[in-house]
């Protein structure tokens, strides 16, 4: 209220630093994404461009995607995933990731809270390689693969599965331990040769700063709906390129973060591919319009000024949920 929409650089220091008494990470860092990605996309509406305009300019055609199938730790269909694997490779997509890794927790432990740190027996081992193998399998030796932990494991755990799934070749592990301390990961670099990714559990440059001059990841995938907006992804990739790292937009599973992720890939030279779901495309359709234009397993650009799309008002109703109903779920859960 009674700010220039213009100063978007202003806004985004004045919150950061307004709220600093909470941590500017996390909790205020995805509610400023959200005011930081409307201001770029109300400038570039306002000058009739894309936010890539803004950002200096498109370095590429179009944005390559890597996409999920199914994994183990919700979904131990074996088969499903190999038939998901194999169908999204004939759209065009020749980046997949899942997680191998099943459920280790203990279930039903009066003491939950210590079962939140997974550990890996020889058997769940086996079992992540023997789900990777039958991706590889699926999908051929050209298709690059990645498997994501979502940040589960002991640091033993970690360095075991690296190990076992090394002869996959993996473009890259994600998050292979819990991101609370990002020194863990000097000890998993030292016993694994397979490139390590973090990043939808960090929020602001100054959650990343660390990992590329300690060269403790090969990779970092920021997410623009959490990390403080487009204006923040932006800094954090430079930070990356700096020590010729590559980013990736992690997918916020919802199509506003996914077109704000577009315009920023169009204009990051380190950009390695933009993530996606590719099964929700269906559902997300009828949110916003138009909606992507995807051919071939990259989005490509329509031109349209700031993210390029109108959300669906009629649509978004169809999916409101009753906040004073406590029982209410979001749709992957």
């Amino acid at each position: 209220i009674d700010t220039d929409p213009r100063d978007i650089e202003e806004i985004w220091q004045r919150l950061f630093h307004a709220y600093s008494n909470l941590n500017g990470r996390g909790y205020i860092s995805h509610l400023m994404s959200a005011i930081d990605i409307a201001l770029w996309n109300l400038r570039g509406k306002m000058l009739g461009v894309p936010i890539y305009d803004l950002l200096g300019g498109p370095v590429r055609d179009s944005v390559p995607l890597c996409t999920h199938v199914r994994d183990q730790w919700h979904n131990d269909d074996l088969d499903g995933m190999v038939s998901q694997a194999k169908q999204a490779k004939e759209q065009g997509y020749q980046a997949i990731k899942t997680d191998p890794f099943p459920q280790t927790q203990a279930v039903g432990s009066a003491f939950k809270g210590a079962h939140q740190v997974e550990r890996l027996d020889p058997k769940s081992v086996a079992q992540a390689l023997h789900w990777m193998e039958a991706l590889r399998e699926a999908v051929g030796p050209d298709c690059e693969l990645m498997v994501d932990a979502h940040g589960r494991f002991d640091v033993a755990s970690a360095i075991k599965a690296s190990q076992a799934l090394a002869p996959i070749d993996l473009v890259w592990f994600e998050e292979p331990t819990h991101v609370e301390n990002d020194n863990v990961l000097h000890q998993i670099r030292e016993n694994t040769d397979v490139p390590l990714c973090v990043g939808e559990r960090h929020f602001t440059r100054w959650d990343y700063w660390q990992l590329p001059n300690d060269r403790l990841v090969d990779y970092v995938m920021p997410d623009v709906a959490w990390c403080g907006g487009i204006s923040e992804w932006r800094r954090i990739a430079t930070m990356a390129e700096v020590q010729y790292i590559r980013v990736s937009p992690h997918d916020a599973l919802g199509p506003v973060a996914l077109a704000a992720s577009f315009q920023l890939s169009m204009a990051t030279p380190n950009l390695y591919r933009e993530e996606c779901l590719h099964t929700w495309f269906t559902r997300m359709a009828g949110l916003v319009t138009p909606f992507f234009d995807i051919r071939d397993g990259s989005i490509h650009p329509n031109g349209r000024p700031g993210l390029g799309l109108e959300l669906n008002l009629d649509g978004i109703e169809d999916h409101r949920v009753n906040l004073e109903d406590l029982q209410a779920r979001l749709p992957y859960s």
